[in-house]
């Protein structure tokens, strides 16, 4: 199995950026396009968990769109095979000296490539 095609790589990669853009603006149609539509799909947040694609589609919906800017760090994204990926980040929001970190889980489905399991989480 592959680790890092360069070419798998580069699709995960722009599929990441997207949702990261689509984070920032509170592009909320693109957020909910990128998370896979399914009952099996999960985001931990913050503050909530979210089970099933129906409550993340929900919680992006009601979710303030003020305060959303971010710098992002270190960044890693690892794929295995051609059809699975991990994408990890560190982020920093202005005004605050918390270190936020965010997982997600990426799986190419017939539509492309989608979250189907995400994690975010601040340091004190």
């Amino acid at each position: 199995m592959p680790i890092n095609d360069p070419a798998v790589l580069a699709e995960v990669t722009a599929a990441f950026e997207r949702y990261e853009t689509a984070l920032v603006t509170n592009d909320v149609a693109v957020l909910d396009e990128l998370f896979w539509n399914s009952p099996h799909t999960l985001r931990y947040g913050a503050t909530e968990n979210l089970y099933g694609y129906a409550q993340i589609q929900a919680f992006r919906a009601a979710r303030p769109a003020a305060g959303l800017a971010r710098t992002l760090g270190r960044t890693v994204i690892t794929t295995y095979g051609r059809d699975f990926a991990t994408a990890n980040t560190e982020f920093h929001r202005s005004g605050s000296d918390r270190v936020g970190r965010q997982s997600q889980t990426w799986l190419r489905t017939p539509e492309g490539w989608r979250v189907v399991a995400a994690h975010v989480s601040l340091l004190a």
